[in-house]
C-alpha cells in the first residue's frame, strides 16, 4: 500500500475504483489521544483541501481536510465506538472515509509518501 499526502497531513490510497482517506501516523502523534472523529456523510461531496471531519482528542479539535475531491460511499462506523483506532492504527483500521472520484489521477498533485516523510522530517 502506498499513501499520497496533503501538507496538512491527510493521506490518500487507491484501493480498486475508490480511494481510502485518513490521518497520517505523524498527525495523530501531534494531535494526541483521539476521542471522537465526526465523520462526513455517504453521499456528501469532498473537495481537495476543504475540512469535511472533525478530529476531538484530549488536546484539541481539529478539521480533517479532504485530499481528494469526490463523493464519500463509505464510513468507518467503527470509528463511533472506537476512536481510538486512529491513534492504533492510522493507515489501517483508523481510516476515515472511501471517496469516489470522478477524476483520472485523483492522487496528481499529492505528496508521495517520500517527499511527506521529509517534508516532516525537515
Amino acid at each position: 500500500m502506498s499513501e499520497s499526502y496533503l501538507p496538512t497531513h491527510e493521506w490518500a490510497r487507491i484501493e480498486g475504483d475508490l480511494i481510502t482517506i485518513g490521518l497520517s501516523p505523524f498527525a495523530v502523534g501531534e494531535v494526541g489521544e483521539v476521542i471522537h472523529v465526526e465523520l462526513p456523510a455517504i453521499g456528501d461531496e469532498v473537495t481537495r483541501g476543504k475540512p469535511c471531519a472533525e478530529i476531538e482528542s484530549v488536546k484539541s479539535v481539529n478539521d480533517f481536510y479532504s485530499p481528494i475531491d469526490g463523493t464519500v460511499v463509505a464510513i468507518n462506523e467503527s470509528l463511533r465506538e472506537m476512536p481510538q483506532q486512529v491513534n492504533s492504527d492510522p493507515l489501517g483500521a483508523g481510516w476515515f472515509a472511501k471517496v469516489r472520484s470522478k477524476a483520472t489521477a485523483p492522487l496528481h498533485g499529492l505528496l508521495s509518501a517520500a517527499d511527506y516523510q521529509s517534508r516532516i522530517t525537515a
